[in-house]
Order: C-alpha cells, then sequence, then structure tokens
C-alpha cells in the first residue's frame, strides 16, 4: 500500500512529467500526443516508473527509443523544476502504456457479439 508522501509525489511527478512532454510536442511542432497516463514511485522514492501513452500508434516504437535516449536529460528537467519539493529526483524508467488499446479490444468485441443476438 502507497503512503501518502508517495501519493503526493506520484501526482507532483506525473504533472510536472506531462508539462514537459507538452512542451517539448510543441516546440517539435508535431501532432504526436504523449500522455503521462500513470507514475509509481518506489517505497525509498528513488525510483519511478512512467507509464506513457502515445498517439498515433504508428509513432510508439520510435517515441519510445526516444524517450528511452533522453532520460538523463527529462531527469534534469525534471529536477530543476521540482527541486524544492523533493530531496533526491528518483531515478526515471519509462513504460508504454497499452491499456486504452486493450479497452478498445474488448469494447470492438463485445459490439462484435451485440450486433449478431442469439434470439
Amino acid at each position: 500500500m502507497e503512503s501518502n508522501r508517495q501519493k503526493k509525489i506520484n501526482q507532483l511527478l506525473q504533472k510536472e512529467l506531462a508539462e514537459i512532454f507538452r512542451k517539448q510536442s510543441a516546440e517539435m511542432n508535431t501532432n504526436i500526443l504523449i500522455s503521462v497516463t500513470e507514475v509509481k514511485v518506489s517505497s525509498d522514492l528513488g525510483v519511478a516508473k512512467v507509464f506513457l501513452s502515445v498517439y498515433p500508434k504508428e509513432y510508439r516504437e520510435a517515441i519510445m527509443k526516444e524517450v528511452q535516449l533522453l532520460t538523463s536529460k527529462i531527469r534534469r528537467i525534471l529536477g530543476n523544476k521540482i527541486a524544492k519539493q523533493v530531496r533526491q529526483v528518483p531515478e526515471l524508467i519509462f513504460y508504454l502504456d497499452i491499456t486504452l488499446d486493450n479497452v478498445e479490444k474488448i469494447e470492438k468485441a463485445l459490439k462484435g457479439k451485440d450486433e449478431n443476438p442469439i434470439l
């Protein structure tokens, strides 16, 4: 179970990382949307798992590779933003979040069944 401190750090990191990705996307003038769907910080606040959702789908692999390469730069930018709120900026580990894809697949499967009702 997460402590209140972990929850606050999760929310802070999610908000600040979302802002970093939004600014980067705006500066690059692309039509790519990168959302920070969830952040889970470890109990010692040393490591943060960051789940990203990337749209459109065809850019996912390229964006994730680029994010992996720029992790230290992203962490430095984040550190400058939250330096007064945390003692140590956690190490960032980025993951691709595909939960929305799974929801979409389930909805399509359910709609497919509704189209051919058994009566």
